[in-house]
């Protein structure tokens, strides 16, 4: 019980340090869902750990409807977490989260698949994450990172990084910026297809105008990225009675 208290007050603390609309200690008790869901979160993990599993998913799913906020009993949280806002908020059953993080509304962390066993994101310490970011997978974000608004993080991200994007990649790491010369490092799927598919043009062509030689001989032939010359012809030449008087 004193353990629950002296988490609460640093919670409240967290809160005041984190966001600067928070003016009172009254509003951050009653008004603040995030703090509310993590609060209820700890009485879950409690039960889900001493065997109790379906009160623990009943007291989430109670907290849920009230705050908007789905943490799964089995999820680790760590000290000072801060939800802001929360609304759309999902939390797996396996992920992991330090001390210090801060998770903004429509966060996501959740699995790929039906797989059994740790599915979920594992975060460390001091991570921001933005307004509709999903990290999905068994993967593992590292301290001090950043993760951008609408970001979809599907692979493992070293400490000391700022992620963007869909898929998400990094851009900024140990305060350097990361310059990304070749398109493939982003791993995007639809970007794989249209590479593939500028290659297989590519030979598609070749094979086109090594074909056109064989068959016009000496005659020269007209490369495809040519442009084809138009006749130099006037409009009187084309409407020729529309210019008689």
């Amino acid at each position: 019980m004193i353990s629950f208290f002296r988490s609460a007050r640093e919670d409240v603390a967290a809160v005041f340090a984190s966001d600067p609309a928070a003016r009172s200690y009254l509003e951050v008790l009653f008004l603040y869902p995030g703090l509310h869901a993590v609060w209820a979160h700890r009485l879950s993990h409690w039960l889900w750990g001493h065997g109790v599993r379906f009160l623990a998913r009943f007291v989430s799913q109670v907290a849920r409807l009230f705050t908007g906020i789905e943490i799964h009993p089995g999820a680790e949280l760590g000290r000072r977490l801060f939800i802001d806002h929360g609304i759309g908020t999902v939390i797996g059953e396996t992920a992991v989260v330090g001390d210090d993080v801060t998770l903004y509304q429509g966060v996501t962390l959740g699995g790929t698949g039906k797989e059994k066993g740790k599915r979920h994101p594992t975060l460390g310490n001091h991570i921001q994450i933005g307004s509709g970011a999903k990290l999905l997978g068994n993967i593992t974000i590292g301290d001090n990172c950043r993760v951008g608004a609408g970001s979809v993080v599907l692979r493992s991200v070293p400490a000391n990084s700022t992620i963007v994007g869909v898929p998400g990649h990094i851009v900024l790491r140990d305060g350097k910026r990361v310059v990304i010369t070749d398109p493939k490092d982003i791993r995007d799927p639809l970007s794989d297809v249209i590479i593939k598919l500028a290659e297989e043009v590519h030979e598609l062509r070749e094979k086109f105008q090594h074909h056109s030689h064989e068959t016009l001989g000496a005659e020269p032939s007209l490369a495809l990225d040519e442009e084809t010359s138009t006749p130099n012809i006037s409009p009187q030449d084309l409407f020729q009675d529309d210019y008689q008087i």
